[in-house]
C-alpha cells in the first residue's frame, strides 16, 4: 500500500495562508493526498501562529502542524499549546517546555504516521542537541510506526544535510525548513530509501526578503535599528515536497519538489 505525504515549508503571514488555502485544494484535485504537513510558524503577520490562525489553516486540510524557534511570538498560543496536539514546537527543546515536539497521527485510511519536530543548533538560538533527542526517542517511535517524517528546523544547510544523512535508512522523510529558500536537492538519499531536501522553501510573496518587505529588511540591515518588519506584498509562491512512500516499510518510493507562482497581478 502506497501513502501520499505532502510536506509545506513555512507559511508566511495573510499572503502565505491564501496561496496555501487556494493551491492545496487545486493540487488535491490533481493526485492523492493522504496527510498535509506544514509549518506554521511565521503564520501570524510572519511571526508565531495564534490559536484562530491554526484553525484556519486546518481548515484548508492541514493535518499536523510543525514550527521552529517562532513557535512562542505571540502569546496567545501559550495557555493552549498543551491542548494542541496537531501543533509541535521543536522536540529538542528543554524539559518544561510548552507544547509536544512529536506526535502520531492517522490518515482517513488509518495509516499511522509519526511527525517529529527538531531544531537546529548552528547560528540558531541554544537549544539541546537535536542528534541526542533523536538517539533517545527514536526507537520507541519506530515501534509505533516505519512511517516517520521529520522536520528538521535549522539555518545551517550543513547541519540539515548532517541529518538527513544521520536519520537516512530510519525515517521515511526529512525535509529542512527555516531559511525559506528552497534548494535544488530534493532526493531519495542511497542506501537508506529516506526522501530528504535541505529547504522546500516558503509559502509566500516571493519578490520579498524571506517572505518580508524588501525596503524594510534592508533599512534594518544597514543601520541594524530593531525595526518592525512586515510581510511583503505581490505575488506569491506555493512550495512544498510530494512523498510518496510504502506504508508498511516506511521507505520513500519517490520524492517530488513543487514550486508554483502566481504570474504577476496576482492577488496578495
Amino acid at each position: 500500500m502506497k501513502i501520499h505525504l505532502l510536506l509545506l515549508g513555512d507559511i508566511i503571514g495573510r499572503p502565505g495562508r491564501r496561496i496555501v488555502r487556494d493551491y492545496l485544494e487545486r493540487l488535491r484535485k490533481e493526485r492523492p493526498v493522504d496527510m498535509v504537513i506544514a509549518n506554521v510558524e511565521n503564520a501570524a503577520h510572519g511571526f508565531g501562529v495564534t490559536p484562530d490562525i491554526a484553525q484556519e489553516l486546518r481548515g484548508y486540510g492541514i493535518h499536523v502542524m510543525t514550527s521552529g524557534n517562532h513557535i512562542y511570538d505571540k502569546k496567545e498560543i501559550l495557555p493552549v499549546l498543551d491542548d494542541m496536539p496537531d501543533l509541535l514546537r521543536p522536540a529538542n527543546y528543554p524539559a518544561g517546555a510548552p507544547g509536544r515536539g512529536w506526535g502520531l497521527y492517522s490518515t482517513t485510511g488509518g495509516v499511522r504516521v509519526a511527525v517529529i519536530n527538531l531544531q537546529g543548533r548552528v547560528l540558531m538560538p541554544w537549544v539541546p542537541c537535536p542528534f541526542e533527542w533523536v538517539d533517545r526517542h527514536l526507537e520507541a517511535i519506530q515501534r509505533e510506526t516505519n512511517l516517520i517524517v521529520v522536520d528538521m528546523h535549522a539555518e545551517a544547510t550543513s547541519e540539515k544535510t548532517a541529518m538527513g544523512w544521520y536519520l537516512n535508512g530510519k525515517v521515511t522523510v526529512v525535509f529542512g525548513t527555516h531559511t525559506h529558500i528552497p534548494t535544488a536537492d530534493a532526493r531519495i538519499l542511497t542506501g537508506g530509501h529516506t526522501a530528504y531536501v535541505t529547504d522546500v522553501g516558503m509559502n509566500g510573496p516571493y519578490d520579498s526578503v524571506i517572505g518580508m518587505d524588501p525596503q524594510m529588511a534592508i533599512q534594518k540591515l544597514r543601520t541594524m535599528f530593531p525595526k518592525h518588519l512586515e510581510v511583503a506584498g505581490g505575488p506569491c509562491q506555493f512550495a512544498g515536497l510530494y512523498v510518496v512512500a510504502d506504508a508498511d516499510t516506511g521507505r520513500a518510493l519517490s520524492v517530488e519538489h513543487i514550486l508554483l507562482r502566481e504570474p504577476y497581478g496576482g492577488k496578495s
